[in-house]
């Protein structure tokens, strides 16, 4: 009987991790997990980006995903002359699952070029490219069975006991890529729209024997952030992604009020909300200033697991900090 509820667990769980990738609802302020042509796209000197989300909450550290990442266009100078732009970036994430039975870690290095499309580079079209490190870890001594359940809790069967230091462990290279274009009317406002493939390579992910290998998730994206106001902006965007037999579609803005100040960095409020397509809707709070954007969303859970879930969804919070340049080019980036 253990025997066989050990292999239901562990094909759970690897199914899990192969059949989808973590995610974000915050995925406007994620980048590099959105796309890597966003590397270096920036209206500044570079940035610094991280996301933490807690899914579930009413199951204790059912998945937990955190990750920070850092880019910023190189031979700024040289390239902006002609509205360019060469980004370079770095980012790290961590993804846990099952109170951390199953841990994803991986590290990767990004490149992109964007090139402009008219004379005063508020339009361009860039690709990117990623690639990463990743290892792929099960921990079977955080795998619990029905035979292990006595009268006074969860044990060890003598002879049977589950350690420290008894993993499964698979490390693989992954290749992601993608292509943004982005735009502005009037220098004030922006647009963009770009799809990316990640996993283009479909690594192998299997922990033991078997022939599992990671499907590639395809991406749909585009938004953009406009002043409807003399101290008001609209921020929309929009996702729709596909990874093996699953597919996620988001939608949603915020609006943004600028408070009255003489200041140069004036403080906006961001309030909005998304919508994740027959699964859960999505309130955000941000604040910006000085370069600085911190946000806050919370899933409300309205799927069938709404029952089990308590209609919690998922706690997710961001930071953003882009560094400002010394000599404004005035180009608009995406923002959102």
């Amino acid at each position: 009987m253990r025997f066989i509820i050990f292999i239901f667990s562990f094909f759970l769980l690897v199914s899990a991790a192969k059949a989808q990738d973590p995610h974000f609802s915050q995925f406007f302020a994620s980048p590099l997990t959105l796309n890597p042509a966003y590397t270096g796209k920036i209206s500044g000197m570079w940035r610094l980006a991280a996301n933490h989300r807690d899914q579930w909450p009413s199951i204790p550290k059912a998945y937990v995903t955190t990750t920070a990442s850092f880019d910023f266009p190189a031979f700024r100078k040289v390239l902006s002359q002609r509205g360019d732009v060469l980004g370079i970036g770095l980012m790290a994430l961590t993804d846990a699952s099952g109170n951390s039975a199953l841990e994803l870690n991986y590290g990767s290095l990004a490149v992109s070029y964007h090139k402009a499309l008219d004379a005063e580079g508020y339009n361009t079209l860039g690709a990117g490219f990623q690639g990463s490190y990743n290892s792929l870890n099960l921990d079977l001594s955080k795998l619990q069975f029905e035979d292990q359940l006595g009268p006074n809790g969860f044990t060890n069967p003598t002879g049977e006991a589950l350690g420290p230091g008894q993993n499964l462990n698979r490390s693989y290279f992954d290749i992601n890529a993608g292509l943004l274009f982005s735009g502005s009317s009037n220098g004030e406002n922006n647009y963009y729209a770009g799809v990316s493939m990640y996993h283009i390579n479909r690594p192998r992910v299997s922990l033991q024997d078997q022939n599992w290998y990671l499907t590639g998730r395809v991406t749909l994206h585009a938004g953009g952030t406009f002043m409807i106001g003399e101290n008001l902006s609209l921020s929309t965007s929009a996702l729709h992604q596909a990874q093996n037999k699953a597919t996620e579609t988001l939608f949603g803005g915020a609006l943004g009020v600028m408070a009255a100040s003489a200041n140069e960095n004036p403080a906006t409020i961001y309030l909005g909300s998304w919508y994740r397509v027959s699964d859960a809707l999505i309130p955000y709070i941000g604040l910006e200033i000085a370069g600085l954007r911190l946000g806050a969303s919370y899933d409300v859970n309205a799927s069938s697991l709404k029952a089990a879930t308590n209609s919690r969804g998922g706690m997710e919070v961001s930071l953003i900090y882009v560094k400002p340049p010394p000599d404004p080019t005035g180009i608009p980036c995406p923002k959102f």
